[in-house]
């Protein structure tokens, strides 16, 4: 830090705004309170733009949604007590997808800290588990350090999100700190470069497969290497599967696409990773909805696992050769040790379960939409270009199998901790991170309802966002697996009026026939509405929408019984795949 200056003297709040636009923060996700007002006394003059959200949850999922957009870290400012401790589920939802963040949260006096003052909360504590780093500032000449500390660390090594907490009476003391230049933290040094003998080996082991499978995560997303990736593929002839959070890190219309791999993937994907004998797993976790029975996952392939976390190799899955390092570092550095390849026989071994079992869907009744189609509508009427946001559920497995991925940083969605209520506000966070980019969130009735107060301010900042709820009148999930695991007890799951077990029973005769009515709701918050019930009209509904450059929120009435398929059984193998 250069020597301070007594002309430079300004309150901590004013040290921070100052620090937050010397990080390169463009848009600020936030809600006011008590220990925060000092900070939002300084916004008025900041040189980024401030977004009021309407619940601190939403906020955390807006900051979230600008960074999985961007790849730059989206910032949260909330208050303490309530107010921070709401941001707890946007921060888990992040932590696990590997999503850099910077929340800021006020707190009450260093004082008074310890005291159970009003709207005190142990922040530091409370969110250790579910950020990456946590900082309690001790005084306001620690800001700007503190800020361009937490910076770094949101964006070095695996990314994830960091927490600033604030006392009060350092937002209002006096300090000439200034914004460092560089960072170099002492115990943090998360850089790692393959060996030259690892590389060879991983050359030689691409060069001798007969059956290879290049598995990628989410980690070639968050590294930039989706055109490596290509790269890669192309030049060895190998098949490419993804994770729901890998999926446009690989053009799903080449002809070497597998799609979505796990639980819901296709059976292809599921299916050539079974009988690999070589898998190049670049940027994944290997969690439980991949792997399925873990004692019988890929047995019959050498498996390298390359990340730049060391936490996750070895973690789930044993690698035959683990890397820690760079994903982009690797796969460029490998590619000019790669002998171009022909895969002949695997590829047509491929393409023949492609045939046997296509990614597909039988409608169940000539009058009622199918939740698949409507997919494969969004798809048509973006030409597959949408920067697609989900919420949690079947229609997010529904739009990873139907919609044509092909470009990186354009399906965000909510994967290791599968929150509901995401879909909306990480929506209007892309949508500010991505101002000229045909947004598309698809929500169930569900998740809708759990974060639709957020709506309004996609209305106020004239977002061109399209909201498709996907009313099924059910938690569709829950429903589904009540139907295969739990003898079709529906118990907490049914959303209508009717249809409830009997302790849940509600009164029958009810003015409306849609509770809530999406449309009116949507009205409420100054949204265009549309109600889709015939099928013929989904199409022309859905281009209208997301043509119309206003904010819309479209409901879709679907097919109540329609199930997500094909589908791996929790704690079972790839050979127990049900398709129907």
């Amino acid at each position: 830090m250069r020597p301070m200056k007594k002309n430079e003297m300004r309150t901590g709040a004013k040290a921070l705004v100052e620090s937050l636009e010397k990080a390169g923060t463009e848009v600020l996700f936030g809600y006011p309170g008590g220990q925060a007002l000092d900070i939002f006394n300084c916004l008025p003059e900041a040189k980024f733009q401030f977004v009021l959200g309407r619940h601190e949850q939403g906020c955390a999922h807006m900051a979230d949604g600008y960074a999985r957009a961007t790849g730059r870290p989206g910032v949260c400012l909330v208050t303490s007590g309530p107010g921070a401790t709401n941001t707890i589920t946007g921060l888990a939802t992040a932590n696990v997808d590997g999503i850099p963040m910077v929340v800021i949260t006020g707190q009450v006096p260093l004082s008074l800290i310890g005291t159970d003052a009003f709207q005190e909360a142990d922040m530091t504590g409370i969110a250790r588990a579910v950020s990456k780093h946590c900082f309690l500032v001790q005084s306001a000449d620690e800001i700007p350090e503190t800020v361009a500390e937490a910076f770094y660390i949101a964006t070095h090594g695996k990314p994830g999100p960091v927490v600033i907490d604030i006392p009060k009476n350092c937002q209002q003391g006096l300090t000439a700190a200034q914004y460092p230049e560089r960072v170099s933290l002492r115990a943090y040094h998360p850089e790692s470069t393959a060996t030259t003998t690892q590389m060879n080996r991983l050359a030689k082991l691409i060069n001798e497969a007969r059956r290879p499978v290049l598995y990628a995560g989410g980690g070639v997303i968050s590294a930039g290497a989706a055109k490596d990736v290509a790269a890669l593929a192309h030049r060895a002839q190998i098949p490419v599967a993804t994770t729901l959070m890998g999926l446009g890190s690989f053009d799903e219309r080449d002809p070497l696409a597998l799609g979505l791999a796990g639980m819901h993937g296709s059976a292809a994907a599921n299916w050539a990773i079974r009988d690999a004998d070589l898998i190049l797993a670049f940027g994944v976790r290997f969690s439980d909805r991949v792997t399925a029975k873990i004692s019988e996952y890929a047995k019959k392939a050498n498996l390298v696992h390359v990340d730049c976390d060391p936490a996750s190799l070895n973690k789930n899955v044993p690698a035959d050769l683990g890397i820690v390092a760079d994903v982009k570092d690797v796969l460029t550095t490998v590619l000019s040790r790669v002998k171009s390849a022909e895969h002949k026989e695997w590829l047509a071994r491929i393409d023949g379960w492609r045939k046997e079992r296509p990614m597909a869907y039988k409608p169940m009744h000539k009058e009622v939409i199918m939740p698949q189609s409507v997919m494969e509508s969004i798809d048509r009427a973006t030409d597959g270009k949408a920067l697609l946001v989900t919420d949690v559920g079947q229609h997010q497995m529904w739009a990873a199998q139907y919609f044509r991925h092909n470009l990186p940083r354009h399906f965000l969605s909510s994967g290791g901790m599968g929150t509901m209520g995401f879909g909306i506000p990480a929506a209007i966070g892309a949508q500010f991170a991505k101002p000229n980019a045909t947004v598309v969130a698809i929500c169930g009735d569900g998740g809708a309802q759990m974060t639709f107060e957020e709506v309004v301010v996609a209305v106020e900042h004239k977002l061109p966002v399209t909201f498709v709820v996907i009313n099924n009148e059910c938690l569709g999930m829950v429903r589904q697996w009540q139907e295969l695991f739990y003898s079709k007890r529906y118990s907490g799951s049914i959303l209508s009026a009717k249809g409830r077990l009997a302790n849940e029973h509600i009164e029958d005769d009810l003015k409306y026939d849609y509770l809530p009515d999406f449309c009116r709701l949507a009205e409420a918050h100054g949204a265009k509405a549309y109600r889709v019930i015939d099928p013929a009209k989904l199409d022309a509904t859905i281009a209208k929408a997301v043509k119309s450059n206003e904010t819309c929120v479209v409901e879709v009435v679907v097919e109540p019984r329609a199930n997500v398929y094909p589908m791996i059984p929790g704690g079972r193998s790839v050979s127990e795949m049900v398709f129907d």
